[in-house]
C-alpha cells in the first residue's frame, strides 16, 4: 500500500485487509432469493451473474458502466471499443437488468460526453428518457487545443409512465444575493442568522458537487468514483425509504453507501475484490456516521458550504480578529 501524506484521508485496504474482507463478500453461483442479496455485495461479472438474480426486484437502478475509454480499474482494463462495439455491449447490459426492474422502477445512466451519445439511442428504445442531467466534475486535465473536459451526464429514465419522484427531497438551499420584500416581509426566502437563503427547484445542471479528492474521508483510490452528494441526490428524488437500489458496476461502493445512511435497502455486484472490500469498510463505516458531505438537515447547501463549515469560517474569522 502506498504512503500517504499525514493529512491524506483516502480509504485504502491492505492485503490482509482485503483478505480478511473478501470473506464477507458473496459469490452468487446458483437462483438466490431476494433476502439472500439484500445488503450484499456481490463478486462478479454481472453478465455471468446477472442469470441467478431475482426479477422485478429493483426499484431504483444506478447504472454507472465503464465509458467508451480505455482505462485500468486496479488490474481489470477496460479497452475502448468501436461505436457499434460499444453500442452492442451497453444493450447487452440493458438486456440482462431490464428483467431486474420493477414496472415503476427508475433508472440513472451516468456517461461521459463521448459515451453519452452512444448510450442515448438504446435508452431511448427500452425506456422513457426523462431528462439529462449535466453535472461539473470540478476536476479536469486541462488542454491547449479544446476546452477542458470537467462535466458528466447522467440519463434520467423510467422503465414506464409511472414512477416516483419527490422534488421536495432534492431542493437546493441557495443564499439571496438580491432580497425581495412584500410589505417589509421577505418573499419566497428566509432570513438566517448568518445571512438570507432561498429553497430553490433543482435543476438538470448540477455546479454544486464535489468531487472527492485527498483530504475527504470518503476518497477512495478507484479512478472513476461518484461523489456521495451526488447519489444522494437520485436515491432521494426517485426512491422512497425501504426501496431496493441496486447497482451493478459498484465500483468502491458509493451508490450502496449512500443507500445505507439514507434507509434504503441495497446491492451491489462489481468484478474487482479489492474495491468490494472498499466498499465494505465503508459500509460498516457508515452505521457509525450516516453524514454526506453537502447535504445537512434534509437540505443540500451550494458547493463546499454547510451550515457547520459556515459556523467554523465564523469562528475562524474571530480568532485571526482576535490575535492579529
Amino acid at each position: 500500500m502506498q504512503e500517504r501524506a499525514p493529512r491524506n484521508r483516502t480509504l485504502s485496504c491492505t492485503d490482509e485487509e482485503v483478505m480478511a474482507l473478501s470473506r464477507d463478500i458473496m459469490h452468487v453461483k446458483s437462483t438466490i432469493a431476494l433476502s439472500d442479496i439484500e445488503g450484499r455485495l456481490l463478486s462478479g461479472d454481472i453478465f455471468e451473474l446477472a442469470r441467478y438474480l431475482p426479477s422485478a426486484f429493483v426499484d431504483l437502478l444506478i447504472l454507472d458502466p465503464p465509458y467508451n475509454l480505455s482505462k485500468n480499474y486496479d488490474g481489470n482494463l477496460f479497452k475502448r471499443k468501436e461505436q457499434d462495439e460499444y453500442q452492442s455491449w451497453f444493450d447487452g447490459v440493458v438486456d440482462l437488468l431490464d428483467p431486474m426492474l420493477k414496472p415503476d422502477s427508475t433508472i440513472y445512466v451516468c456517461a461521459d460526453w463521448k459515451t453519452s451519445t452512444l448510450v442515448l439511442p438504446i435508452l431511448e428504445s427500452r425506456f422513457h428518457v426523462r431528462n439529462r442531467i449535466t453535472w461539473e466534475r470540478e476536476k479536469g486535465r486541462g488542454a491547449k487545443m479544446n476546452w477542458k473536459n470537467n462535466t458528466e451526464d447522467i440519463w434520467f429514465c423510467t422503465k414506464s409512465d409511472r414512477y416516483y419522484f419527490d422534488v421536495d427531497a432534492v431542493k437546493l438551499k441557495r443564499r439571496v444575493l438580491a432580497p425581495y420584500r412584500v410589505d417589509g416581509r421577505p418573499k419566497d426566502w428566509v432570513q438566517e442568522e448568518d445571512g438570507n437563503y432561498r429553497l430553490t427547484y433543482p435543476s438538470n445542471i448540477w455546479t454544486d458537487v464535489t468531487v472527492p479528492f485527498w483530504s475527504m474521508s470518503e476518497n477512495t483510490d478507484h479512478p472513476t468514483q461518484k461523489p456521495e452528494k451526488l447519489m444522494a441526490k437520485l436515491i432521494l428524488a426517485s426512491s422512497k425509504k425501504g426501496g431496493f437500489v441496486f447497482d451493478p458496476f459498484l465500483g468502491s461502493g458509493t451508490s450502496v453507501v449512500v443507500a445505507a445512511k439514507l434507509q434504503r435497502r441495497w446491492c451491489g455486484v462489481d468484478i474487482n475484490t479489492r474495491y468490494l472490500c472498499l466498499a465494505h469498510k465503508r459500509v460498516t463505516a457508515a452505521k457509525e456516521d450516516s453524514t454526506i458531505q453537502g447535504y445537512e438537515k434534509g437540505v443540500f447547501w451550494e458547493r463546499n458550504s454547510t451550515a457547520g463549515q459556515r459556523t467554523q469560517n465564523k469562528l475562524n474569522e474571530r480568532q485571526e480578529t482576535l490575535f492579529s
